[in-house]
């Protein structure tokens, strides 16, 4: 393999004889070696090695660890992914504490056990490349997965949709959109409104379910000074403000019978009469209605009007799931991720492998909205950078839930051991380390792999 091929792996090390050593055992990887802080600095800022070795034992400092320390932070200000590996043997377990709390991807002690150290480079790698992968889909959350500049899909069947939707917007014609709660049918009829030659107008939304039956007719129609107690003043209903532009009718459903003969009128004369007003005033507006609810059943029951649904569904677009959306669940999580990592806790940044199955495998009844809701509590839920099945609430064997795949189910037990051990052993590294029969330093990697705090 090609030196340009090859990972590149910086070791700073000031102990000509383990820079020999490190070199010949790390021939896999493209091996950059520093004596001193000054010369890892060049060599981070000119060759961007992923992945860093860190001595704390450095001149001016040989015997003591304020120049690693001083390394440490200065390599991690410049690029806070890299994944640095601090070894030392001054004072191992308060090195060890400070260098974890400071930002190392994790600790060793010296002496050096090549095959030990070993592995924690090459995990070191595997997650630097998953972190790498994230940031590079979130950057594709952006014009080119827009459709109709509102919604975020690479999914065919969404992309339909937007399809349809563009074709029809231009179009003098009502139309309905039909889907589960939650599938983002305002944002498709907001987008409808900016596709159209309507979009220098006002875009109105109005949940006819959210708003007394008592109450909805004034909303939508208006009422005039005196016509009711409180009407101290003239006010335009939903349909008026929507003059020349959009009105959407969501949860169209949900109108009682009276109320729809009005709307019938106003569709088919486009005019309307505020309460308590005599004067008809023409309005041109267009309607875009949504329900999640059967309209043709509720005709057949007698609680929605025939004539007002053949006027309202002169299109009708139905919305799929987010469960049938191939792929869109992951891409929306990620644009989720990017928005609330920045707003609530920026030290996240990315997913663990068990969450972005346990995101694949969920069968998502309450579609794009329950999966904001989600990834709004796992920013704020997760201690460490990589956000976990857990953090999103996810947990195997949680009702309702898809089985996940073995890979997911072998890592949510590691947790669940990591957990245990820490707690017999009263959150002793070493103690945990020594029950699940392995090394500090690989439970401390796997610390950094669950995104878990120790």
């Amino acid at each position: 393999m090609s030196a340009e091929t090859r990972a590149k792996l910086l070791i700073v090390e000031d102990d000509e004889g383990l820079q020999r050593q490190l070199r010949w055992a790390y021939d896999d990887y493209e091996v950059l070696v520093a004596s001193d802080r000054g010369a890892a600095v060049d060599l981070l800022r000119s060759q961007e090695p992923p992945v860093v070795t860190l001595d704390l034992g450095l001149p001016p400092d040989p015997d003591g660890v304020s120049e690693g320390f001083a390394t440490l932070e200065t390599i991690l200000s410049l690029k806070p992914d890299t994944k640095v590996i601090v070894a030392s043997g001054h004072g191992a377990r308060e090195s060890a504490l400070r260098a974890i709390s400071s930002g190392a991807y994790d600790f060793y002690q010296k002496p050096v056990d090549i095959d030990q150290l070993g592995l924690i480079v090459r995990r070191a790698f595997q997650l630097h490349g998953i972190e790498s992968e994230n940031r590079r889909l979130e950057s594709q959350v952006g014009d080119d997965r827009t459709v109709l500049g509102t919604m975020i899909t690479a999914a065919p069947e969404m992309l339909k949709v937007a399809r349809t939707i563009e074709r029809v917007a231009n179009a003098a014609v009502s139309v309905m959109l039909l889907g589960a709660s939650g599938t983002g049918k305002e944002l498709l009829a907001r987008g409808l409104h900016q596709s159209s030659n309507r979009r220098g107008g006002a875009f109105v939304a109005i949940n006819c379910a959210a708003i007394p039956e008592s109450l909805l007719e004034a909303e939508l129609f208006g009422y005039e000074k005196g016509a009711f107690t409180g009407a101290i003043k003239t006010t335009e209903g939903k349909i008026e403000l929507a003059e020349g532009g959009t009105l959407f009718l969501d949860e169209v459903g949900d109108i009682p019978l009276p109320l729809q003969v009005k709307l019938l009128r106003f569709l088919q004369e486009r005019v309307i009469e505020r309460i308590g007003g005599r004067k008809p005033i023409a309005v041109d507006t267009r309607i875009v209605c949504a329900t999640h609810q059967d309209l043709p059943e509720m005709i057949k029951a007698g609680s929605f009007r025939e004539d007002l649904y053949y006027r309202l569904a002169e299109i009708v677009v139905t919305i799929p799931t987010l469960a049938e959306r191939h792929g869109d669940a992951t891409l929306l999580a990620k644009h989720f991720l990017h928005r609330f990592s920045r707003e609530m806790n920026p030290s996240v940044k990315g997913f663990a492998p068990s969450a972005l199955a346990a995101i694949n495998d969920w069968p998502w009844p309450g579609n794009v909205r329950e999966l904001e809701n989600r990834m709004k509590r796992a920013v704020i839920m997760a201690d460490g950078k990589l956000v976990t099945a857990e953090d999103l609430d996810l947990s195997i064997g949680e009702e309702g839930g898809l089985p996940v795949n073995l890979k997911t189910a072998r890592e949510e037990a590691d947790r669940k051991a990591i957990r245990q051990a820490l707690a017999r052993t009263e959150n002793n590294i070493s103690g945990a380390a020594k029950l699940l029969g392995i090394s500090r330093p690989t439970l401390y990697d796997l610390f950094k792999q669950y995104g878990l705090q120790p």
